[in-house]
């Protein structure tokens, strides 16, 4: 399901806009998109969330960060949820069993409660120190993803701090897939980037 490199947008920090970065994102040969808003109107996240998903179509799977709202208007393959955000039980409600939920964790106890809930991926976050997300807490270091991936079957993406510089250590973990949101959106070439990230997993 998910392997390489895992996208998630960033307005803030995009040089060339979602959209843009998107479309490069399914160039690049990305498996996953995560669309994530935390400023605007909820129409305009509805309008971009379409447009990213007809992006996706066919092509990667669309996931939505949080709002499972928008994500059933626009008919997403699932949502990500954080800790503090709606608890997993409630988005399988919403949602039904068919797609996919991925759930944010920062240290064992949270991993096995996700993976014993139903979640299908984990998201290990933040991995080393990062400015992309404010409430993102004290980076866990390798250690700890070496540590889930010992004690948990299911897939996990590794988020937070992460560059070429040491995204190898990472990959070296057996993570299935890594984010890298502003090694890759604050560029030009975004396609270019991201393919360095996913040519490490080949």
């Amino acid at each position: 399901m998910i392997k390489g490199y895992y996208f998630i947008t960033d307005a803030g920090l995009s040089k060339n806009g979602n959209l843009s970065d998107v479309k490069s994102a399914i160039d690049a040969g990305v498996t996953i998109v995560q669309y994530r808003s935390k400023m605007g109107k909820t129409d305009s996240i509805l309008e971009e969330a379409k447009a990213l998903k007809e992006i996706c179509k066919g092509k990667a799977i669309f996931i939505i960060n949080d709002i499972v709202g928008v994500a059933l208007s626009v008919d997403a393959d699932g949502v990500h949820v954080g800790q503090g955000d709606m608890p997993y039980e409630t988005a399988r409600k919403l949602l039904g069993k068919d797609k996919i939920i991925g759930v944010t964790v920062h240290d064992l106890k949270e991993a096995m409660v996700a993976e014993k809930r139903g979640a299908d991926y984990l998201g290990v976050s933040p991995v080393f120190s990062t400015t992309t997300k404010n409430d993102a807490g004290e980076a866990c270091g390798v250690g700890l993803i070496r540590e889930i991936r010992k004690n948990c079957k299911i897939p996990i993406t590794a988020i937070g701090g992460i560059t070429l510089d040491n995204v190898k250590e990472v990959i070296d973990t057996g993570v299935d897939a890594v984010c890298a949101i502003s090694a890759v959106v604050t560029k030009d070439d975004v396609k270019g980037e991201i393919e360095k990230f996913q040519k490490l997993f080949r």
